[in-house]
């Protein structure tokens, strides 16, 4: 069992991952279903207003502080490399920073981006938003089940 900071680090990323993998979760099997059944136009203005009012700095701080939380306990289980929980340590922070971090940027923010650049009503828009819908949950229910693993992954390393 590992103990002192490094449980101290385990406690935090399986928390901060936990609720990361809640707010995913939710989006994807609720928010996204609901904005799915909107007309086209509909849908995509309202996740053009979700994605602006995203950035608020409650969520950037959840988001970001994961993030810097698994690279700090990254970080510190490979320099200082502890007797028990260190494949644990280094496969949480992998899994939250590759699954959850990555794909965001890779994925999500790009598809996000796209969406933006399009007026709600045109062609465009109605044409793009049902394979945006799907390509985009899609890759969100990957950081939903990628921050869950990281949760569980950091809870077995305090074992």
């Amino acid at each position: 069992m590992i103990d002192g900071p490094y449980l101290v680090l385990a406690v935090l990323g399986a928390v901060v991952t936990a609720v990361m993998a809640g707010v995913f979760c939710a989006f994807s099997v609720l928010v996204m279903r609901g904005l799915a059944a909107l007309p086209p136009a509909q849908g995509v203005a309202a996740m053009n207003a979700i994605n602006s009012s995203a950035m608020t700095p409650a969520f950037m701080v959840l988001f970001l502080g994961s993030a810097a939380v698994c690279t700090v306990i990254a970080v510190v289980t490979f320099v200082l490399w502890p007797d028990h929980g260190t494949v644990h340590l280094l496969l949480g922070s992998g899994l939250y920073l590759c699954g959850s971090f990555g794909v965001t940027v890779m994925a999500n923010v790009p598809r996000n981006e796209a969406l933006m650049k399009l007026d709600p009503g045109t062609p465009e828009a109605v044409t793009y938003w049902p394979a945006y819908v799907r390509g985009w949950t899609r890759w969100n229910h990957v950081r939903a089940v990628a921050c869950t693993a990281s949760a569980v992954v950091y809870m077995l390393a305090m074992v």
